[in-house]
């Protein structure tokens, strides 16, 4: 009917970006560098991206109850954004192997978000030195 706003299927709700802070919402695809939607309008994102960044999210909830586990999240997850990094910045961003998507804004992001990830896991748990 005119005026109703069409249904989006249960799984994609909860996994999207919220209508109006994500641009172009209605082009968000599953996967692939076809999906249109963009985050504050700079990071291209799919559901994909979105279930990705949820795990991370579940994991850093489920590691932080310990330091040790703590350091293993930020020092691990900092390493696979970099990895997000190098892989973002060796990929066709138009070709069907950019799969999560990327976009340059995203390379940045992932760049910034590895390097500063792994500098606190490593900083912040360190032990201090015996005192004698």
């Amino acid at each position: 009917m005119p005026g109703e706003r069409p249904s989006l299927p249960v799984f994609q709700l909860p996994l999207s970006f919220i209508p109006g802070i994500t641009s172009n919402y209605d082009t968000l695809q599953f996967a692939g560098h076809e999906s249109g939607a963009k985050l504050l309008g700079l990071f291209q994102v799919s559901i994909l991206h979105n279930l990705v960044h949820l795990a991370f999210g579940v994991a850093g909830l489920a590691l932080a109850r310990t330091v040790s586990g703590a350091r293993t999240y930020l020092v691990a997850g900092g390493a696979i954004y970099l990895v997000l990094w190098l892989y973002g910045l060796v990929v066709d961003h138009q070709s069907g192997a950019n799969f999560v998507p990327l976009n340059n804004a995203d390379n940045w992001l992932h760049l910034f978000l590895g390097l500063g990830m792994i500098a606190l896991g490593l900083a912040l748990t360190r032990r201090p030195a015996d005192r004698r």
